[in-house]
C-alpha cells in the first residue's frame, strides 16, 4: 500500500509493505500510522526484552516470593465491570469475517470475541478484512451477501464486542517502524483502539479486549502502560479500556493475582485458555518424562492438574472481583441428528461442570450452542462464589506425573492428521476448522505437534507396546501428505506443510511456536 504517515517526523520511519485492497485505506490511514509509530517506539523495546526473558525460564515453578505482599493484601479489588460486561454467561468466538461476525453478533450470546489470533490465519488480507469487519460492526454497517443469495444483516440486540489481538510472540511483518516489524499485539490493538474507541466509549460498550498468552505479571504491566498511554492519546477517561486476560500459560497460572493487580484499573476477568495451557505445559516441561501427556482426547478438565488450574482461576478472579470465563466448548455441531445429540450432551455436561465450579460464563464457537450453554449458567454471574474450599499448591498445578500416560495408535495418527489438515487450511487462509467433530485452531495444532515431539523425545510406548520414534511419525506424516497430494492442492502446499511439521515436531528441540515459523517462512 502507498500510505504516507500524517506527520513529517513519521513519514520516513514507517513503511507498509502489504498489498492494497478494497477499503484498506479506511484502516491504514496516515493518522493511524502515526499512532502505531508512537506505540512501537514507546513499547517495542520492552516487548522484546520480555519475550526474550521467556526463554530463560527453566526448572521448577512456584508462586513468586517477591510479590507475596500483593497476594496477602486483602484490600485491593479490580474495578467493577462496565454494564456491557456484567453478564458474560455466553461468549462466542471465531474467525473475523463478515458472515461469521454477523452470525455471532446476532446469536443471542452476551459477547462476541473477535479473534484476530488463534482463529485467524494472519495473511495480510485476513488481518485487514478483520479490522474492517470490526469497524463495520462497531458502526452497525456490517452486511454480507452470500453467493447463494442469502443476505446477512445485523439485528437490534447485538453481543458486546471484545477483540483479541495477536500475542506478544508474533510480529506484523507487513508494517515496519524504524526498519523493524511492529509487534502484532500493538498493531491489532492500536488499529482497533484508534478507529473504534470513541464510538464504543460513547455507547458505554468499550473498547474491550482479550489479552492472550501472557506469561508474567511484567507482561501485564506492559499492557497497563499501553492502556494508560492510549487513553491519554485518544482522550478517553481512565478505565474506559477494559481487558480480560486469558490464563493460558503455566507461568501465568502462578501469577494470576499479580496480573490482576497490575491491570486492576482495566481488567474485568480471567479466562481459561485450556488448550494453550496444555501446550504451554509441554513447552515448559517437555524434556521431563514426568510431564508426558496421554492422547489429546484424554486430556480432560477432570484431570487433577487441570482441575487445580481452573479452581485456582475461579478462586483468584472472584477474590479480587473479576469474572472467571471458562474454556471453549470442544465439540462442534453435526448435521447427523444422532451425532449432534451426543455432541450437545457433551457440551452440556462440560458447561454444567464449569458452572458448578463457579465460572461466570464460557466460550463457544458456534451459534447452535448458545441455548445449551445458557441453560447451564443460570445466574447472571457468580462473583459471590469465592471458592473458599479451594487450596491449591504449586505441586497441584504441576501434578502431571499422576496422569495415566496411555497413548494409542489412533491418538498418534489423529495428531499427525490434525496438524497436517490444520496447516493445509491455515496456509489457505482459514484460521479455524472443524475436523472429526471438533473445532481446531492454532492452539490445538500447537498441542498436537508438541505432543508428537514429546512422545518421540521420551520414546513413549503405545498401548500395544510399539515405541513412538521419529521414523514412525515420519511414516505417518508421509501417508497423510500423500493423501493430501491426491486432493489437488496449490503448488508447493504439501512441501510447505512437511517443512513446518518437521520444524515443529521432528527437530532436536521443541520450538516455542510453530505458527510463527510458518508465518514468516511460508505465509508471507
Amino acid at each position: 500500500m502507498k500510505v504516507t504517515a500524517a506527520t513529517a517526523s513519521a513519514r520516513h520511519h514507517i513503511t507498509v509493505r502489504g498489498d492494497d485492497g478494497t477499503r484498506y485505506d479506511e484502516v491504514i490511514t496516515p493518522e493511524s500510522l502515526d499512532f502505531l509509530r508512537e506505540l512501537h517506539r514507546r513499547f517495542t523495546a520492552r516487548r522484546h526484552a520480555l519475550v526474550d526473558a521467556r526463554v530463560l525460564r527453566s526448572g521448577t515453578l512456584d508462586f513468586l516470593s517477591s510479590t507475596q505482599d500483593v497476594r496477602d493484601d486483602p484490600t485491593w479489588k479490580v474495578a467493577p465491570a462496565p454494564s456491557a460486561l456484567v453478564d458474560r454467561r455466553v461468549e462466542i468466538t471465531g474467525q473475523v469475517d463478515p458472515k461469521m461476525a454477523i452470525n455471532a453478533l446476532n446469536s443471542g450470546a452476551n459477547v462476541w470475541m473477535a479473534d484476530l489470533e488463534d482463529a485467524t490465519s494472519p495473511t495480510w488480507s485476513n488481518v485487514m478484512e478483520g479490522h474492517l469487519t470490526i469497524l463495520d460492526a462497531v458502526n452497525r454497517t456490517l452486511s454480507f451477501d452470500s453467493p447463494d443469495g442469502r443476505e446477512y444483516r445485523l439485528g437490534d440486540d447485538l453481543a458486546a464486542i471484545v477483540v483479541r489481538p495477536r500475542g506478544w510472540h508474533l510480529l506484523e511483518r507487513h508494517v515496519y517502524v524504524d526498519n523493524e516489524p511492529i509487534p502484532a499485539s500493538l498493531f491489532d490493538f492500536g488499529l482497533f483502539a484508534f478507529h473504534n474507541a470513541a464510538a464504543l466509549a460513547n455507547a458505554d460498550k468499550g473498547p474491550f479486549v482479550y489479552i492472550p498468552k501472557l506469561e508474567s505479571h511484567l507482561e501485564a504491566r506492559l499492557w497497563k502502560d499501553i492502556f494508560d498511554y492510549t487513553e491519554r492519546k485518544l482522550d478517553l477517561a481512565t478505565g474506559t479500556i477494559r481487558a480480560t486476560v486469558l490464563i493460558e500459560t503455566i507461568t501465568a497460572a502462578f501469577e494470576m493475582e499479580e496480573i490482576l493487580y497490575e491491570l486492576r484499573r482495566y481488567v474485568t476477568g480471567l479466562g481459561a485458555g485450556r488448550w494453550d495451557y496444555v501446550f504451554s505445559l509441554i513447552k515448559q516441561f517437555g524434556t521431563n518424562p514426568d510431564f508426558v501427556l496421554p492422547d489429546r482426547a484424554d486430556i480432560s478438565m477432570n484431570l487433577p492438574f487441570m482441575k487445580a488450574y481452573t479452581d485456582l482461576l475461579v478462586q483468584t478472579a472472584h477474590k479480587r472481583g473479576a469474572h472467571a470465563i471458562g474454556g471453549i466448548a470442544a465439540i462442534s455441531p453435526s448435521d447427523d441428528a444422532e451425532v449432534d445429540a451426543r455432541a450437545m450432551d457433551i457440551v452440556r455436561a462440560d458447561k454444567e461442570a464449569e458452572a458448578a465450579a463457579g465460572f461466570d460464563g464460557t466460550l463457544i464457537s458456534h451459534p447452535r450452542l448458545v441455548d445449551v450453554v445458557r441453560e447451564a449458567f443460570t445466574s447472571t454471574n457468580q462473583l459471590d462464589n469465592l471458592r473458599t474450599d479451594v487450596t491449591i499448591t504449586a505441586a497441584d498445578l504441576l501434578d502431571v506425573a499422576s496422569v495415566p500416560k496411555k497413548v494409542t495408535a489412533d491418538g498418534l495418527e489423529r495428531n499427525v492428521a490434525i496438524v497436517v489438515r490444520y496447516l493445509d487450511a491455515w496456509l489457505g487462509g482459514l484460521g479455524g476448522v472443524s475436523w472429526a467433530g471438533r473445532p481446531e485452531d492454532a492452539s490445538t495444532a500447537e498441542i498436537v505437534r508438541s505432543q508428537l515431539w514429546q512422545w518421540i523425545k521420551h520414546g513413549t510406548p503405545l498401548d500395544d507396546g510399539t515405541v513412538i520414534t521419529a521414523d514412525l511419525v515420519n511414516g505417518l506424516l508421509a501417508t497423510e501428505l500423500e493423501r493430501l497430494s491426491g486432493e489437488d492442492r496449490p503448488e508447493g502446499r504439501v512441501e510447505a506443510i512437511e517443512d513446518i511439521v518437521r520444524y515443529g515436531a521432528l527437530g532436536t528441540t521443541l520450538p516455542a511456536s510453530m505458527t510463527e515459523y510458518a508465518y514468516r517462512t511460508h505465509l508471507l
